[in-house]
């Protein structure tokens, strides 16, 4: 789950990191409320959507006074904001951040990630803040600093020093680090996070330093242990279809290809995604409809499927292990005779009465077009959209 910057500052000041003072406003009257409160000479006002490169699109905004930030509220919000992370459709603003400028020194970075590999996390911080940290990995990846943390024994005092000295730090700005690291992992591993990103990570020139942005996401399947968290989440800055995916417990990811795609199980979805591009044609989703495959969760991933107009064709790739093939291959007949379908469908099955539920497709009233394995699944259903 992703959270707007404001709702992740919040989360952060609880625990003791140092952001700047600042409140949430979704009318131009509230952002100047929060200016008048802040009391701060000056201001910045922030759209909040759930995508980065905010500045550059025109979202983030300097003030120097509580009628410009007014001003500037009343220009941010009802835009619709385009990012490199929103695509050309954009997002609409309908929130903002307004909080207190600070004087910056210089600008860092500080990330907090699940390093499934090692089974560990990892705290990543940079001198090049400021940027996307991909690109800095991509062309100087050696200006990453990195420590893992050791899930048995914790974070150590000696790591947050390494981390403080790679920062390039002096004086009293190594011990406002100091502090600001081991708040920032406290409240990543206390909230189940996945992420945490600080980009920028700032020294004022105070000497302080502070969270001047604030990213966080959380582990969907820990939530159940943080109701005040999911109290959080905006479902309007999430994909429509994936909402309604989450409510049949269906994986449900969206993507820009042309071929949807229903499986069951994440690594198979996986692999039949890759075995579509192999073939020369682009997924539409990722959509793992789970191990029993019902008559009703494949009606309703169907549903799902074809409500994205660019899917010309579907896939339905099964491994018939923990249900029986022709069980699914009736539950696919029953769904799809509900719905309109207008497109072809190609349907792969695979383990214990593999035959009968391929009789059974072939048999239909429904056009079914019966794939005989993997690999002539992919080809048949690139075929139909090429």
């Amino acid at each position: 789950m992703k959270i707007h910057e404001y709702q992740g500052k919040e989360i952060l000041r609880k625990y003791g990191v140092a952001v700047p003072d600042g409140g949430a406003a979704f009318t131009p009257e509230e952002a100047e409320a929060v200016a008048k409160r802040i009391g701060s000479k000056k201001f910045v006002v922030k759209a909040q959507i759930h995508a980065g490169g905010r500045g550059k699109g025109g979202g983030v905004k300097l003030a120097d006074s509580h009628e410009e930030v007014k001003q500037l509220a009343d220009q941010i919000l009802g835009m619709t904001l385009v990012t490199h992370q929103t695509g050309p459709e954009g997002r609409f603003v309908k929130r903002l951040l307004v909080e207190e400028g600070a004087n910056i020194a210089r600008e860092l970075y500080a990330g907090i990630v699940l390093d499934r590999e090692s089974a560990a996390d990892v705290i990543m911080v940079s001198t090049e803040g400021g940027v996307e940290i991909e690109k800095v990995a991509a062309e100087t990846p050696e200006l990453i600093f990195k420590v893992k943390v050791d899930p048995a024994v914790g974070l150590r005092p000696f790591q947050v020093r390494q981390l403080a000295y790679a920062l390039k730090l002096e004086g009293s700005q190594i011990k406002s680090a100091v502090k600001f690291i081991n708040a920032l992992y406290k409240a990543y591993k206390e909230t189940d996070a996945s992420m945490a990103e600080i980009n920028p990570l700032v020294v004022t020139e105070e000497g302080e330093v502070i969270a001047l942005d604030a990213k966080m996401n959380f582990d969907d399947n820990a939530l159940f242990r943080h109701k005040d968290l999911v109290e959080f989440r905006d479902l309007e800055e999430e994909e429509p279809a994936e909402i309604e995916a989450s409510k049949y417990d269906l994986n449900y990811i969206k993507l820009d290809g042309n071929v949807g795609c229903m499986v069951n199980g994440a690594g198979l979805a996986m692999a039949t995604m890759d075995i579509i591009k192999l073939a020369g044609g682009e997924p539409a989703n990722f959509l793992d409809v789970g191990g029993s495959a019902s008559a009703e969760t494949v009606k309703a991933g169907f549903e799902i499927i074809i409500s994205d107009p660019n899917v010309k064709a579907v896939l339905i790739n099964i491994f018939g292990g923990i249900v029986r093939c022709d069980r699914v291959a009736q539950g696919v007949i029953d769904a799809l005779s509900d719905l309109q379908v207008n497109i072809p469908v190609v349907v792969r099955l695979a383990g214990t009465n593999s035959e009968e539920a391929a009789r059974m497709l072939r048999e239909s009233p429904l056009e079914f077009i019966v794939a005989d394995d993997f690999n002539d699944g992919a080809q048949k259903v690139v075929g139909t959209v090429a």
